[in-house]
Order: structure tokens, then sequence, then C-alpha cells
């Protein structure tokens, strides 16, 4: 019997902890996406410290060549002029500066490889990124519809039926206002005929007309025109 409660104990926890998980979910997915955001952020610049460092190494290694380059040519002069010990002193060095130039062309070969795996993983971690973050937008999108054909509150929040049903029985009203008004105007007398007459130029016109403006527009020009012209 204990080990039922047991049983009984870790699933009623499992299952509190899935039911936590799908009420949070996006916020799970939003703080999940700014750490992964900041880690290919750190990514980013731990690839751009390395390749400036191989750069300098580049710098270094040209620096080596010419240095024993140089010693090189000094050290055919010491010999052409008999001084074979300035020349050997010049060949130790010589051999040191080409052992270092090795070292350091065979880092930067296996450096380079390095490099070449950074990016790509980079390169797939970006791409993998932008593809989250439109998955989250879309996945946005989807809980706000989930929210509104399930309101998690109905008591407390107005359904998208209740709003429909709000706006059809205003529309209602102010149908019966617009059918109210035009009878209060068909039950003017003689409303109807004075304005039948009025459009058939018969009595003075209640309203302005194109013709009476365009009158004063001309009054107005022969008021203006000097005297004599």
């Amino acid at each position: 019997m204990l080990n039922l409660f047991r049983t009984v104990a870790r699933g009623a926890a499992a299952r509190a902890e899935e039911d936590l998980f799908d009420r949070n979910a996006l916020i799970i997915l939003d703080q999940q996406i700014r750490e992964t955001r900041a880690a290919l952020e750190r990514s980013r610049q731990a690839l751009a410290a390395s390749v400036a460092g191989d750069k300098a190494e580049a710098r270094r290694l040209a620096e080596v060549e010419g240095r024993a380059a140089d010693l090189e040519a000094r050290a055919v002069t010491a010999i052409q002029g008999g001084r074979d010990d300035l020349a050997g002193d010049a060949a130790e060095a010589i051999a040191e500066l080409e052992a270092e130039r090795d070292a350091i062309r065979a880092a930067r070969t296996r450096f380079a490889a390095e490099v070449a795996r950074i990016r790509a993983v980079v390169a797939d971690a970006t791409r993998r990124q932008a593809e989250l973050e439109r998955g989250r937008r879309i996945a946005a999108a989807a809980e706000m519809a989930r929210r509104l054909r399930v309101s998690p509150a109905p008591r407390d929040r107005a359904t998208l039926k209740e709003a429909e049903a709000t706006l059809a029985r205003l529309r209602a009203l102010q149908a019966e206002a617009d059918d109210t008004e035009a009878a209060l105007n068909e039950a003017r007398p003689g409303a109807d005929i004075a304005e039948r007459l009025e459009r058939e130029g018969f009595g003075p016109n209640t309203r302005p007309t194109p013709s009476a403006v365009l009158d004063r527009l001309r009054a107005r020009a022969d008021a203006a025109r000097p005297q004599g012209a």
C-alpha cells in the first residue's frame, strides 16, 4: 500500500509538472530563446577572437620569415668576406627562426581546421536560431488563437460569441433608429412635395446650387475689375 501511495504521488507530481509546463510553454520558450541567443553571440565573439588571433600569427610568421631571410643574406655576405665565425652565429639564429617558423605553420594548419569546424557549428546554430525564432512567432500567434477559442475564465472575460451578439444587437438598434427617422420624415406634411417642387425649379432654393455659386463669383469678379477696363 505504501508503494502504491508513493507511485500515486510521483504520478501526481509528474502530471502537475506537465500541466505547469503546458500553461507556461510560451514563457519557457522565450527564456530558452534568450539563453540560446546569448550563447550564440558568445560563440560568434569567440570565433571572431580566434580569427583575429590567427591573423596575428600570420603577421608573426611573416616577421620570422623576413628575419630569417635577412640573416641568411647577411650570412652569405659574411662567408664571402671570410667571416665564418659570424656566419656560424647567423646559422644558429637562422636555425632557431626556421624552427619557430615551422612551429607557427603547423599550429596555423591545425588552427585553420579548428576554425573551419567552429565556423560550420556557428553557421548551423545561426540557422537553427533563426528557425527557432520564426517558430516562436508562429507559436505565439497560434497560442493567441487558441486562447480566443478557449477562454480560460469565461465568467471574467468576454468571448467572441458575446461580442458578436452585442454587435448584432447594436446593429439592430441602429437600423431601428434609421427606420424611425425615415418614418418621421415621411410623416411631415408637404415635406416631400416641397422638395420635389424645389428640384423642378418652382420657388426659391433652400440649398446652395452650383449655378448660384457661379453667379456670385462672377459678381465679385465684375466688382473687382478696374473701372473702364
